[in-house]
């Protein structure tokens, strides 16, 4: 028993004497790293410590950290007893700037005595693997980063109103989740429409750039229509995720069969950490429409039309309505574009056009329907025509301007019983208007004469008839014009009308949002808010952007939680979609939201 304890005492007595004599701190990290990159700083004690305090790092952005972990082993090598501990904290900074910066050293506490650890030099170098304003897939950054955002336009150059497909596709090789957009571009100088169709799940592939497999996805689609001539500039989209990154301490110690096994079961191998990351800003150069054979009845459409036309009945009696369609069918900006307006007799009665837009938004960009429908009555018979009618627009695929018609419609008009008792006929044309019935009454004889009616002129009732006409008429010249000059005042039509548009566009909204439609929501939602800040402020729709609302609004004297809570709806109105989340309650949060700012932002700007 006593040879026992002696070897027990020995073992006790080897463990603790190798434990102290192999006590190393020293810090792991990379040699070079690219600015904006995330890397992993490690320190690593072999041995016991305590109260470890941390550096600080002055040169780098600290992502996440310090995380703390421990590993411990037994050695018996020809009778030698060997314990080994190792306790690694672990930071995961990003790079700032350029330059060689020395990672400092960290300290902790060993047998009641103060250690220090070994400082390494690191050199952060510009991001060379970026190629700001690519327009194609195999030009994007295509290094060794984990994760990157690309936005990758269809084309770099374009005519004025010609729409241009934007993509927002994100590469990674690690595991990412909680993907969200941080901050929207205003895409000032375009008519932007989001025709994404992923329903807030990715569409996963794979692709291979320069010996490094990425799965990609498309996180957004975007059509833009450039409104005025000149090099725009695209900003970046920032987006925001959270990324599991693995830790490098555990490979730098060599393989170990049951720390990578155990490791990865539980999870302890990897870390979760937030990236912020962008895509490159992007540069349009959009050219003016030729002025070379230009038709008169261009109205700016621009892509790839049919220009078609019906009617109901080319046979009626007067007083009878009949209804004519013109129809633009294609590719292209079809929500802006001005439909033609046909010319008819002056004897018929025209309504207003019933327009209708019917559009399919896809990653194709925009197509659809747009037709008016006029509801005609001929108000005299005869024979009548209806002229072509002319559509024009600018194919940018051949680069000049097509000019299409109508068919051309032969009416027969009968005289109907109503038509009128004067007996007139129009018989179109040039042909003059026949009276019929208007030859000389014969002489009645032995007729019985009577005094018909009392007669007016000169009467005092006559006077004051006189007078209230005359009244009446200079009210009603007043009148005419004051709504006259009020409707030459587009500014202050705009302002007035702004609120009732945006309170049509809102009931549109909630109409969408009971019936759960999240696309069509989204997109009356967005016009509501963009459309009210645009008439209110007297903007053009192609000079609207987050920095000129957030002015205009500030030089009315809006107070400042005022514009920001409306500049921050416009933001969430943007990335909504795709926060995660219930998509039906971000949806009645937003438009509770969108309620309040508006009621707010018209008291202010009144």
């Amino acid at each position: 028993m006593k040879k026992i304890g002696l070897i027990l005492l020995f073992l006790v007595t080897a463990f603790s004497v190798s434990a102290q004599d192999n006590v190393s701190f020293k810090t792991i990290c990379k040699k070079q790293v690219v600015v904006g990159e995330q890397f992993q700083v490690s320190y690593e004690l072999t041995g016991d410590g305590s109260n470890f305090e941390a550096p600080n790092f002055t040169n780098f952005e600290i992502v996440g950290g310090p995380f703390s972990s421990q590993s411990s082993s037994v050695q018996i090598v020809n009778g030698s007893v060997t314990k080994s501990t190792t306790h690694t904290y672990s930071f995961y900074l990003r790079a700032i700037k350029e330059g060689s910066y020395t990672i400092p050293s960290a300290t902790i506490t060993v047998d009641k005595k103060k250690i220090k650890s070994t400082t390494e030099e690191i050199t952060v170098v510009k991001d060379n693997s970026v190629v700001t304003g690519s327009s194609s897939a195999g030009s994007a950054n295509t290094g060794a980063k984990e994760v990157f955002l690309e936005a990758s336009p269809s084309k770099k150059t374009a005519y004025i109103g010609e729409q241009i497909l934007l993509r927002y596709k994100i590469y990674y090789t690690i595991p990412i989740s909680q993907l969200s957009i941080s901050k929207a571009p205003s895409y000032s100088g375009f008519w932007m429409k989001d025709v994404t169709e992923n329903n807030g799940t990715l569409q996963q592939s794979s692709i291979v750039r320069n010996g490094t497999e990425y799965h990609v996805a498309t996180i957004q689609e975007i059509v833009l229509i450039p409104q005025k001539a000149g090099t725009l500039t695209i900003d970046p989209l920032d987006i925001s995720c959270i990324a599991q990154i693995k830790n490098e301490n555990r490979q730098s110690r060599g393989y170990d069969p049951f720390d990578n096994f155990f490791g990865d079961i539980m999870g302890s191998s990897y870390t979760n950490v937030k990236k912020e990351i962008k895509s490159q800003p992007i540069d349009i150069e959009v050219k003016t429409l030729p002025a070379k054979d230009k038709p008169s009845s261009f109205k700016g459409a621009v892509g790839q039309f049919t220009f078609t036309s019906s009617i109901d009945k080319t046979e009626m009696k007067s007083n009878d309505a009949f209804t004519v369609t013109y129809t633009v069918s294609g590719n292209g900006n079809i929500e802006l574009l001005e439909l033609p307006k046909p010319v008819f007799p002056p004897d018929f009665e025209v309504y207003d056009p019933k327009i209708t837009t019917n559009t399919k938004n896809n990653s194709y960009g925009i197509s659809g329907t747009k037709k008016a429908e006029y509801v005609v009555i001929p108000r005299v018979s005869g024979e009548f025509s209806l002229s072509p009618t002319e559509f024009s627009y600018f194919d940018p695929t051949k680069s000049r301007y097509v000019t299409l018609s109508s068919d051309k419609y032969e009416l027969h008009v009968e005289r109907s019983a109503n038509e009128g008792s004067s007996g007139i006929i129009y018989a179109g044309g040039q042909e003059s208007i026949k009276v019929v019935g208007s030859d000389i009454n014969h002489i009645m004889i032995n007729g019985n004469l009577k005094k018909d009616s009392i007669l007016l002129f000169g009467t005092p009732l006559y006077f004051i008839m006189i007078v209230l006409m005359i009244a009446l008429f200079i009210t009603g010249l007043v009148y005419y014009k004051k709504i006259n000059k009020f409707n030459q005042n587009q500014v202050l039509v705009r302002n007035k009308k702004a609120t009732k548009i945006a309170k049509k566009r809102l009931q549109n909204a909630y109409n969408y949002l009971k019936i759960k439609d999240s696309a069509h929501f989204y997109e009356e939602f967005s016009q509501a808010l963009w459309g009210y800040i645009s008439d209110k402020l007297n903007i053009s729709r192609s000079q609207l952007s987050m920095d000129t609302v957030k002015e205009m609004m500030e030089s009315k004297n809006v107070p400042e939680d005022i514009v920001n809570q409306f500049i921050e709806l416009l933001n969430n109105c943007e990335y909504a979609r795709f926060a995660p989340g219930d998509p039906e309650k971000k949806m009645e949060e937003l438009y509770e939201k969108g309620v309040v700012v508006i009621t707010k932002a018209e008291k202010n700007l009144n």
